[in-house]
């Protein structure tokens, strides 16, 4: 082969803390990925009605963290989701939640048709939206659900001529959807929403009759097929590339497959597990064999497969390029010769000197300090670990410019992972998933397995965010410690306060809700006290039916919108009269209230102002009411009552001002039956200025004289109106009716307005002397206003004419203006 033969390395985990009798034999097991917890079922095929399985969760080291007896009913499969929780999926396609330990949370179907014809078989899947189900029913039908945090079922299209189950198959995601892979006999299927598509592996060996196993890469890209006749095909999951294929010489059907293959290596790898015998097929014809002693099981990982049994716990991961330039014997990479100088030098030898230099003279230095780096985070033995980075820190010092921040990051990590890793954790990260995971996941993770000081120690020495760590790490403690049944609520209340006094952006309310969900009314309430924001209090308080307190709190925050939401709460659960009692003790919710009324419930306002004998708000009620009245009568009634409320009210001007508005509405309603104008609703003015725009003007005398309008006004309003009308004779008979109380440059201008100098000038005479200059010239008279102003005396008028004269035509009419200016007594 031209293929070099990547190296594999088999290392212990744990020596498994469990007691098991007969190890994984006759068990249905589930390990979560990263090193997740273990979940057992013994005997799981046994079909008595009556017997309810025990279930156990173990982490991986084999210590137990829970024990107990699931719900009736046979279960097919369990798994785990992405946040640590188990799935336990039923023969009737229930699928029972529970959490890391033991806890049922909820369960959900995954519809009729599975309920009808059974689950055959079932598999867990992590999607890029979350935890998904598929399974295949008795039908032959496949329904998947690709996020059981929210729930959408999908009965995938049939298989055509697809007689009993299908050898084998598995769940894809691509282009952001999940699809089956199946294979029946020699023929493969992808199942979408829409198609079911044959497929042909590129090159598969011509010897396969049909394919008897499958798996799929961590990452969804790649694909690894087993035949019957025992050839293990590899390529991309999409069907377009083969990778490699090799016959493993076994013919057998195989218990498990598992891809293995580490992000960034350049060579597929598959592991094939058969009874006793486990299998490592790659690029090479050549396969690795270890021999199992007991029955295990294989768990993918993103850089390798776990293998557990029924007493040990192994990883099987090719050795990491680092590793392997550093390890191999006889190596001269940069790494394995900085090794070599730093172990020299513990020994005082000046071949240390030598090692460096060689190093030194290719210029290898920092590169020969990253692999030790690198090489460090993919050991599990911390002794290996220490000396690793004790060479690359030796190696730092004969850099000037070696950035420190991978080395410095790497030690932390590694402190991390190696606390995690321990037995009594049982959470056995490689740094490569420790770096997929992110710290956020890993804190999670700890909190899940109520792992809170440990947590909160990863969180300080990371520096991780208060908001993001320590606070919420705490937060999680505070919720388990309020549902503790032991301990008094004032000993739990002060534990939490203490606690948490220091921890920022921590919502007590949270806290106090679990207390409530628990039972615990009275410790909820005591730590609804600590909490500063009363939006997070407000809501708790009415779910735990502490109305007044509620209200309370939500108008001492001076948040409107939170008053409105306790008032419309109140209004919902109790009566009337106690609703109406609660609000007048408390102004402010009244007042607000009163305001959502004016808007939204008329009826209700006129009911509060009833029972506090508001009679000003009544009568100003009825008066708005009034308005909203189509009919006449109906309006006059309401204005009726308000007169009626004003006067118990003591306000004669209110009283009066509404009286009028009913005497002039049936004065409108009157003419409007006589002369038929739309008159109804118009104010005063508009009314009086329609009745002399259509030349009503005898009864436009007779408003004027039954509502006392001042004179000014009712001359303006007629005065416009003849102008708007262009009736020039009504207007000049108008003006001799009487002394215009308005004088009569308005006239004036009120004709040149419309276009009329004719009209204008007939009132110039009539204009009082200190306006005359300005009628003048409002019809363009130059010589009349520079006689007004001459006449007058006054400076400022003969600027204003002589602004208006033009110098070429009005030359005399300047010098005389100006002479007279200079006569002018200086003020």
């Amino acid at each position: 082969s031209s293929f070099i033969c990547a190296n594999y390395l088999k290392i212990e985990l744990y020596e498994m803390g469990w007691n098991l009798k007969d190890g994984l034999r006759d068990c249905l097991v589930a390990a979560a990925p990263y090193g997740g917890p273990i979940a057992l079922l013994k005997e799981h095929n046994r079909r008595s009605p009556s017997a309810r399985p025990q279930l156990e969760i173990f982490s991986s080291s084999g210590l137990p963290l829970a024990s107990f007896p699931g719900k009736s009913g046979v279960v097919k499969q369990l798994g785990w989701t992405v946040s640590d929780d188990l799935l336990c999926v039923q023969e009737d396609g229930t699928v029972l939640v529970y959490d890391l330990l033991g806890g049922f949370k909820r369960h959900f179907s995954m519809g009729n048709e599975v309920s009808q014809s059974q689950v055959l078989e079932t598999k867990i899947f992590h999607s890029p939206y979350g935890t998904g189900v598929a399974i295949l029913t008795g039908a032959l039908r496949f329904t998947l659900a690709t996020n059981i945090d929210d729930i959408k079922l999908r009965r995938l299209p049939e298989v055509p001529g697809l007689q009993g189950a299908p050898s084998c198959w598995a769940v894809l995601t691509q282009d952001r959807q999940s699809k089956v892979l199946l294979a029946s006999g020699p023929h493969l299927f992808i199942l979408d929403n829409t198609a079911c598509t044959p497929v042909t592996p590129p090159g598969l060996s011509p010897q396969a009759s049909s394919i008897v196993h499958m798996c799929v890469s961590f990452s969804y890209k790649y694909l690894a097929l087993l035949t019957d006749s025992g050839h293990v095909w590899m390529g991309t999951s999409n069907l377009k590339e083969k990778l490699s294929e090799v016959d493993t010489k076994i013919k057998g059907s195989p218990k498990q497959m598992a891809w293995c293959r580490r992000p960034k290596s350049q060579q597929p790898s598959a592991v094939v597990m058969w009874d006793g015998l486990l299998l490592v097929v790659g690029e090479c014809k050549e396969t690795i064999q270890y021999h199992l002693e007991d029955d295990s099981i294989l768990v993918p990982e993103l850089d390798g497969v776990r293998i557990i049994s029924g007493t040990h716990h192994e990883l099987l991961q090719e050795v990491p390029g680092a590793c392997e330039e550093i390890f191999k014997i006889a190596s001269m990479a940069p790494g394995a010769l900085l090794l070599e100088a730093h172990k020299e030098y513990e020994k005082e030898s000046q071949k240390a000197d030598e090692y460096l230099r060689e190093i030194k003279e290719q210029s290898l230095l920092s590169e020969a300090v990253r692999q030790c780096v690198e090489a460090a985070g993919h050991e599990h033995e911390p002794e290996t670990q220490k000396t690793l980075l004790r060479a690359a820190s030796f190696g730092k010092c004969f850099l000037s410019n070696f950035p420190p921040e991978q080395f410095v990051s790497m030690c932390k990590d590694l402190r991390v992972l190696n606390a995690v890793r321990d037995y009594t954790v049982g959470i056995p990260l490689s740094h490569t998933q420790f770096k997929q995971m992110t710290v956020q996941v890993l804190i999670d993770r700890l909190v899940y397995r109520k792992l809170y000081l440990l947590a909160i120690e990863v969180c300080r020495y990371l520096k991780t965010p208060e908001y993001q760590g320590v606070s919420r790490v705490l937060k999680h403690w505070a919720c388990y410690k309020v549902q503790q049944k032991e301990e008094s609520d004032e000993v739990i209340a002060k534990a939490v306060s203490v606690k948490l006094a220091d921890a920022a952006g921590i919502s007590y309310s949270e806290i106090a809700t679990k207390a409530y969900e628990s039972g615990r009314t009275e410790l909820a309430i005591k730590l609804l006290e600590f909490e500063p924001r009363s939006g997070e209090q407000v809501p708790l308080l009415l779910k735990m039916k502490k109305s007044p307190l509620a209200l309370s709190k939500a108008i001492e925050s001076g948040d409107t919108d939170l008053v409105y939401t306790v008032v419309m709460y109140l209004k919902n659960e109790l009566n009337r009269g106690d609703f109406f009692m609660m609000l007048r003790n408390q102004p402010v919710a009244l007042s607000l209230y009163k305001q959502f009324c004016k808007h939204q419930e008329q009826d209700t306002l006129k009911d509060l102002f009833n029972q506090d004998d508001d009679h000003e708000e009544l009568g100003n009620f009825y008066v708005k009411a009034s308005y909203k009245e189509q009919r006449l009568e109906a309006r006059i009634a309401h204005l009726q009552s308000a007169v009626d409320e004003y006067y118990k009210a003591k306000n004669e001007f209110s009283a009066k001002t509404t009286e009028d508005e009913m005497r002039l509405l049936r004065f409108q309603r009157k003419l409007e039956e006589e002369k038929d104008e739309q008159l109804v609703g118009f104010s005063l003015q508009d009314t009086m200025t329609t009745l002399l725009s259509v030349g009503l003007h005898k009864h436009a005398e007779q408003l004027y004289k039954d509502f006392r309008m001042p004179d000014k006004r009712f001359w303006w309003l007629k005065l416009k109106a003849l102008a708007e009308k262009e009736d020039w004779e009504e207007l000049e008979k108008f003006s001799k009716s009487k002394k215009s109380p308005i004088g009569y440059l308005p006239f004036v201008e009120v004709c040149i307005k419309h276009h009329n100098k004719y009209e204008a000038r007939k009132y110039v005479a009539k204009v009082s002397p200190e306006q005359k200059v300005k009628a003048h010239l409002a019809v363009g008279d130059v010589e009349g206003a520079a006689e007004a102003a001459i006449e007058r005396r006054n400076e400022s008028e003969i600027s204003t004419v002589l602004s208006r004269c033009s110098a070429t035509t009005d030359h005399l009419l300047v010098e005389r203006l100006n002479r007279a200016k200079a006569t002018v007594p200086k003020k």
